[in-house]
């Protein structure tokens, strides 16, 4: 059944209508379909535009093609042209004339665009509790490990003592910021296009706030040619999306360096983890690998957003077909990564001992060192060069500065006494970093109680 079939002489190539069809990704939005239909023939019946009598035999047609198709009695025809079409034909097969009385001042363009902003603020709501999900963990991890002392980078490069419960509460501060993204997207996508029409409205004296209301949107739209032709909520969504894949990347690059034997700083546990088929002895990180790849799915799918939407003039095209495809990739993409990342986190085994040797090394406390010499009343800049000097006496002798003795520390600069032992001390280092924001236990655990209370 082709909606718009009166026009044409001839049927559908089977060609044509494949590549027309979109009933095999858009079937998904079909309970969407359903609540917008029944809003809009509640709406036609108080306005008068058809009886009440039809708007209640439309609903209720309308709840029992909902039930049918969720108890699997009544299966989506994949041979229909999208979900719209398969379920007023449906409806209109119970309901006879009544069920031809549904589309009255409503186009398809209208009545796609509502669903797509019905199915999508749901998912929104699902991506935004499954990363409260991992932000949960993260503050679980961060509280066991707030003292546990590892070497923080730059460059890849072991640069000054942190706690590893400080290096996971910045994931936290990164989705944090993705949560803030979702509820701002989600407050752009709440407005009604339903009444906009095909792109002119209609003249049937319809109250499109009626509509609004019923099917919980915010507010309505406010041109009818944007109304129809606007996807930018699809892109922004996608670009949100891709912005929380940026953080599970990053956050996955460094587990999956973690668990090297380079590092060996945390081991996940084998229910996240697999084998190689000729190395016995190999334990991958495939999950975390998994959803660094994955990445890049997202990315293209907003890059397709973006590409298809450049060049449309107003109002609909056929090539925003394209749109659901890609968002719906986009969602499925970033809940699976999510609900596989989480998991993993939370049953990965942090290993301190392996943490706190790496920091002994590459002299992370150089920068402590100096400062003791500033405390003490040496310009910075000195105290830079002599520390500087000390470390290449450290690697000429394959000591470290907690093993350099202290006579060699006065050779360099005689302000130096057994203090600076106790200054450099990688505890100390660590735990002493207390402005607001730092790596100390009781920033970290503040941190923790911020978040918690955010969630």
């Amino acid at each position: 059944m082709q909606l718009w079939k009166g026009r044409f002489q001839k049927a559908l190539s089977k060609t044509t209508n494949d590549f027309n069809s979109s009933i095999s990704f858009d079937s998904r939005m079909y309970r969407e379909d359903i609540e917008g239909s029944i809003a809009h023939s509640a709406m036609l019946g108080k306005c008068g535009i058809i009886s009440e009598e039809d708007a209640q035999t439309i609903g209720e047609g309308l709840r029992g093609i909902l039930s049918d198709i969720e108890s699997g009695k009544l299966t989506v025809d994949p041979e229909a042209e999208d979900i719209h079409t398969f379920i007023e034909g449906e409806l209109t097969a119970r309901l006879g004339d009544t069920g031809k009385r549904l589309h009255t001042a409503r186009s398809r363009n209208d009545q796609v665009a509502v669903d797509i902003k019905l199915y999508l603020k749901k998912q929104v709501d699902e991506i935004d509790a499954l990363v409260r999900g991992l932000l949960s963990v993260i503050c679980s991890k961060a509280y066991e490990n707030a003292e546990t002392v590892m070497p923080g980078y730059t460059h890849l490069q072991r640069a000054q003592p942190i706690t590893f419960g400080h290096h996971l509460m910045a994931y936290a501060e990164m989705l944090l910021r993705d949560l803030s993204r979702l509820k701002d997207c989600k407050a752009r996508m709440d407005e009604m296009p339903l009444g906009s029409g095909a792109l002119a409205c209609t003249t049937y004296p319809i109250d499109r706030t009626i509509t609004a209301e019923l099917l919980g949107f915010e507010r309505i739209t406010n041109n009818s040619l944007d109304g129809v032709s606007d996807r930018d909520y699809c892109i922004e969504l996608a670009s949100v999306l891709s912005i929380i894949m940026v953080h599970l990347s990053r956050f996955s690059e460094e587990i999956i360096m973690w668990c090297s034997w380079e590092f060996k700083f945390v081991e996940l546990d084998d229910a996240f983890s697999t084998g190689s088929s000729i190395m016995p002895q190999k334990k991958n990180p495939d999950i975390a690998e998994l959803v660094r790849g994955k990445s890049g799915r997202v990315f293209g799918d907003l890059t397709t957003l973006l590409t298809v939407m450049k060049g449309i003039a107003l109002a609909y095209n056929k090539d925003m077909q394209e749109d659901k495809e890609a968002i719906f990739d986009a969602v499925d993409t970033v809940k699976m990564c999510l609900t596989a990342f989480t998991p993993m986190l939370d049953t990965m085994k942090v290993l301190p001992q392996n943490m706190r040797k790496a920091a002994a090394g590459g002299f992370i406390n150089a920068t402590d060192c100096a400062d003791y010499l500033v405390k003490k009343g040496l310009p910075f800049r000195d105290a830079y060069k002599a520390t500087g000097e000390l470390v290449a006496k450290c690697i000429e002798m394959g000591l470290t500065l907690e093993t350099l003795p202290l006579d060699e520390y006065k050779k360099i600069c005689d302000i130096f006494d057994d203090g600076v032992y106790e200054a450099i001390g990688l505890e100390k280092c660590a735990y002493e970093r207390s402005p607001l924001g730092g790596p100390s236990p009781d920033n970290v655990k503040a941190q923790v109680m911020r978040v918690r209370g955010l969630i």
